[in-house]
């Protein structure tokens, strides 16, 4: 199942974006909404998530955010490229190690939106990423830019991701505290992005999951102004009892950054573990005796 466009939405660009389902192992949801500054929904997010026994599956799940960037419509059109790209690569290609199919989904939206750019008003769009799957015990995140995945384990909210961003690289290199990068002026200005250029170098993270455990993907107009304890108190209700619907942690965090004008567009994507059972993947069986590639 795909994020799709409302139809009704009133605004610009992707739209406003709302999807959610409950699988054997897995719940997960998204939404993505234009906030109050921008005129047009420049993020973009969907799931491969099958919903038939995960003990027919020939490739295990997928989700994927992107925040696309560009003059005109061009940012639009890159996040949605490079989302479908992601998915369509993910369902098309042939199975594979779960590390290597993420690399080759995203390397395939790389040229799709490199391609896209050669077009005219196009030239110059680029976009974030972040994909997630994963296998048997694990989640896989592959990354480009700054949006983020986090961790929310118990009341814990860790984060996943680095940013690929100017402010980033200073604070990796202790130039600037994470208090300092918050206001930092240049903390929207990518080093690095999906489709700026034939290749990419794609940052690969694996995290041992738990049950409970949930996966929060989201863009820069949410972690700019939702706190990380903010983000596991919203995320705490995915496991409460009796148990409430998917969608009650994404609508939660978007409605408190758009409350607080967020400068951006939000979108937030969460994937909760249910089960104490290994998720399938592509190439799973084979790949867990082999061990990691």
């Amino acid at each position: 199942m795909n994020g799709e466009r409302d139809a009704a939405a009133p605004v610009g660009g992707n739209g406003q974006l709302v999807a959610h389902a409950i699988l054997g192992k897995l719940s997960w949801a998204l939404r993505s909404d234009v906030g109050a500054v921008r005129d047009s929904n420049e993020d973009f997010s969907g799931a491969y998530a099958p919903t038939s026994p995960d003990d027919a599956w020939d490739r295990g799940p997928l989700f994927v955010v992107a925040d696309g960037m560009g003059g005109h419509a061009a940012g639009e059109v890159a996040s949605r490229v490079a989302v479908e790209s992601t998915l369509d690569a993910w369902r098309k290609g042939s199975p594979s190690a779960p590390p290597a199919g993420v690399r080759n989904a995203i390397r395939a939206a790389n040229t799709a939106v490199y391609d896209a750019s050669m077009e005219p008003g196009r030239r110059g769009m680029g976009t974030t990423i972040v994909a997630v799957t994963f296998a048997g015990r694990e989640a896989l995140i592959g990354h480009v830019g700054d949006s983020r995945a986090y961790l929310v384990r118990g009341h814990e909210c860790v984060q996943l991701t680095s940013d690929h961003s100017r402010v980033g690289e200073m604070v990796r290199m202790k130039m600037l505290s994470p208090e300092e990068a918050a206001e930092h002026p240049a903390r929207s200005q990518l080093t690095r992005a999906l489709g700026t250029d034939l290749a990419v170098q794609i940052d690969l993270t694996r995290q041992p999951i738990e049950r409970a455990d949930t996966i929060l993907i989201c863009t820069d107009g949410l972690w700019d102004v939702v706190s990380r304890a903010e983000m596991a108190q919203a995320v705490d209700r995915l496991t409460a009892q009796p148990q409430p619907p998917p969608t009650v942690a994404v609508d939660s965090l978007v409605d408190v950054a758009l409350k607080r004008g967020a400068p951006d567009n939000v979108t937030a994507l969460t994937v909760t573990v249910t089960s104490t059972l290994p998720i399938p993947a592509a190439a799973g069986r084979r790949f867990f005796r082999r061990g990691r590639t």
